[in-house]
């Protein structure tokens, strides 16, 4: 890997955005040897040849699905990333006053463990130190102020930022990737467009140190004003601790952010309850505005928008990050069985992704869109009847297996990610 551009100004596939997603998918692609591949980051890019885990009671984190261990146990990085994941045993859904309850078990489903959290600082140290021991050239602190589709590549102006080097270049690529967030700068430089609905809620996340050990189970509940789930982490200091995502009417979320620890930490008590014990502690606290955002288009002829860029959902069962990976694992198998020397950007192969990954998109968005809305209502019949469906999933097992595959992103039994 070189920090610096290679004289020559022709890549075959340029990633804008270094992110967790846009390194997937470089190291993915870079599996094959066959291509030239810069990744082109707005942040600085700097990691120690061998990264060293630095915990800290605050770090955010990420719920990876089993078919997100599929992928990463493909890249070779797996066994590295598990040594800091907190496994996922059980998963626990209730719905706040009411009797409905289910639990899922990893073991019912015939797995180790339903899916893991690590802390986004390990997966990104992890990533970035494989992309070193390739071939792919990453440039960091670079802003992208400029994209034109030509006949045969995009033509892509890049600026360093202060500090990062001097100058304007130009560097074409047969194929660019987008992967730089929702709001990509980069798609709407192309004339995609966004549709972004906003729920009017905010989803909050912190760190909370608890009473009781976690015991590998992640809770989700649902409440009159939207879901909060806690992940289970690593201890800290010896003592157990989770993560924290709970999403609240905007005007709500406002007075927790500004209250003191023991206010915030009082409120969430009375919402969550003790299954855990006593909290006795919160780090930082960040609200973010929930929306559903989608990029109208996803693949052109020379172009493809992955990730937050090609869609953003509702944190409610932590299904965007898996689903980003699962789309750019099957995006690389896709590019990967094109034939030798065929223009990796021709449309053919990348409206093929398209199609392999619609149903598995369309399932994750209508799922996340619509869960949150249906544990909202208040109708007693609607709590009933959701209840109901709680209570009998508990009951039945093969309700419980189907809900399981459906949350490890193991449904589409067209794809097999381990292969990849």
């Amino acid at each position: 890997m070189s920090d610096q551009t290679d004289q020559t100004d022709n890549y075959d596939i340029a990633i804008i955005g270094g992110g967790m997603v846009g390194i997937s998918l470089a190291l993915l692609l870079a599996q094959q040897k066959r291509w030239k591949i810069v990744v082109l980051e707005s942040q600085p890019m700097e990691v120690a040849a061998v990264p060293e885990y630095s915990p800290s009671f605050d770090a955010r984190s990420t719920a990876l699905s089993w078919s997100s261990r599929k992928i990463f146990q493909s890249l070779g990085i797996w066994s590295q990333l598990q040594r800091c994941a907190s496994a996922i045993s059980t998963i626990h859904v209730s719905d706040r006053g009411h009797f409905g309850l289910t639990r899922i078990q990893a073991q019912e489903a015939g797995v180790e463990a339903l899916g893991y959290v690590v802390e986004n600082n390990w997966l990104g140290s992890v990533l970035l130190e494989r992309a070193t021991n390739t071939d792919m050239h990453i440039r960091g602190a670079v802003e992208v102020t400029a994209i034109k589709a030509l006949a045969s590549s995009m033509r892509l102006t890049i600026e360093a930022k202060q500090g990062a080097g001097q100058g304007t270049e130009i560097i074409h690529s047969k194929l660019l990737i987008s992967a730089d967030g929702a709001g990509s700068c980069s798609a709407q430089k192309l004339g995609i467009q966004q549709q972004t609905q906003s729920y009017g809620h905010s989803g909050i996340v912190a760190n909370i140190s608890l009473q009781k050990p976690h015991n590998g189970v992640a809770y989700e509940r649902f409440t009159d004003r939207g879901p909060m789930a806690l992940l289970p982490l690593s201890d800290f200091q010896n003592r157990p601790r989770s993560a924290l995502v709970w999403t609240q009417p905007s005007e709500l979320a406002e007075p927790l952010m500004a209250a003191d620890d023991e206010t915030f930490l009082a409120e969430l008590q009375e919402r969550f309850g003790h299954r855990l014990g006593q909290f006795m502690g919160v780090g930082d606290r960040v609200s973010y505005p929930l929306a559903l955002t989608t990029s109208e288009e996803q693949v052109r002829r020379r172009l493809v928008v992955v990730g937050n860029a090609a869609h953003s959902l509702h944190p409610v069962a932590g299904q965007g990050f898996n689903l980003s990976l699962r789309d750019v694992a099957v995006l690389a198998n896709c590019l990967a069985d094109s034939p030798e020397g065929a223009d990796i950007g021709a449309l053919e192969p990348l409206q093929l992704y398209q199609q392999q990954q619609s149903a598995d998109q369309r399932n994750r968005l209508i799922f996340s869109h619509n869960l949150p809305k249906l544990f909202g209502l208040s109708s007693p019949l609607v709590a009933l009847g959701r209840n109901s469906g709680l209570l009998m999933m508990d009951l039945i097992l093969p309700l419980r297996k189907q809900f399981a595959r459906f949350g490890m992103g193991l449904d589409n039994s067209e794809v097999d990610y381990g292969s990849l």
